[in-house]
């Protein structure tokens, strides 16, 4: 089975840069081949990593809804498969799937239950199932993505971002899905800063990990549309994140 590792917080915080800074750290170790899932409805994994996107899991299952989208003489359980496998973007360095917001009302508590079952069989081809998670985690809280087993909580570096923390850990633990090792990130921040909000930090009871420095790099490639996996090695970003990384078996 592959591991599961979901990466959680607040909207703008800097998820998708970790997510994609993890991408990076398994790629360069050569740990093993990476499912990745951007499971935020303001889909954006893609464009950090440089990957062209074709369509989003949403637009496939808006489809579904349609009973004529469904060939005949094909089962809705086998034409959600096909189309899963045509939202499958397959690049040199790791796979990726994007979940894409709501389409418009509507259950989509059928179309969930295939496509857990559809991850299931799709992650055993890899070792890794990492997913950029959306800020009230739906698609974990309803088990699209089964059991975790490291979580990092990404926090700004403010007093009232590290409290988020707190309730985002509260709802982990809430959870019917199991989660193994959970962790909290601080980004956009200095020592000074990490001295002063040490206080509420401590108050979250979630282990503290490391932060990351504000990185004026991350502004310019995300201003000229450029990726950020690749981001110069010596990077503030690239540099604290590996470094994280490094204090825990990924």
């Amino acid at each position: 089975m592959s591991k599961h590792i979901a990466i959680v917080g607040k909207g703008g915080v800097g998820k998708t840069t970790f997510t994609t800074m993890l991408c990076r750290y398994v790629i360069a170790n050569k740990k093993g081949t990476i499912l990745a899932v951007d499971a935020d409805p303001n889909a954006n994994l893609n464009e950090a990593l440089g990957v062209e996107l074709p369509t989003t899991i949403s637009e496939m299952i808006e489809d579904t809804k349609n009973p004529k989208a469904v060939p005949e003489g094909m089962s809705k359980d086998v034409y959600i498969g096909y189309r899963i496998q045509q939202a499958l973007v397959e690049t040199e360095h790791l796979d990726l799937l994007v979940m894409g917001g709501p389409q418009g009302p509507g259950c989509y508590c059928y179309a969930n239950d295939l496509l857990r079952k559809h991850i299931e069989d799709l992650e055993a081809n890899y070792d890794y199932l990492i997913v950029d998670s959306e800020a009230g985690m739906e698609h974990i809280s309803r088990r699209t993505i089964q059991n975790i087993d490291i979580m990092f909580i990404i926090s700004d570096a403010s007093a009232r971002g590290i409290r988020t923390v707190t309730r985002v850990n509260d709802l982990v633990n809430s959870l019917k899905t199991k989660v193994g090792e959970v962790h909290m990130i601080v980004t956009k921040a200095d020592d000074e800063l990490i001295k002063e909000l040490t206080p509420e930090i401590e108050k979250t009871g979630v282990d503290y990990i490391g932060y990351i420095p504000f990185d004026a790099d991350v502004m310019k490639y995300d201003a000229q549309g450029r990726a950020l996996f690749e981001l110069p090695d010596d990077a503030p970003v690239v540099k604290a994140s590996f470094s994280i990384l490094e204090k825990i078996n990924i």
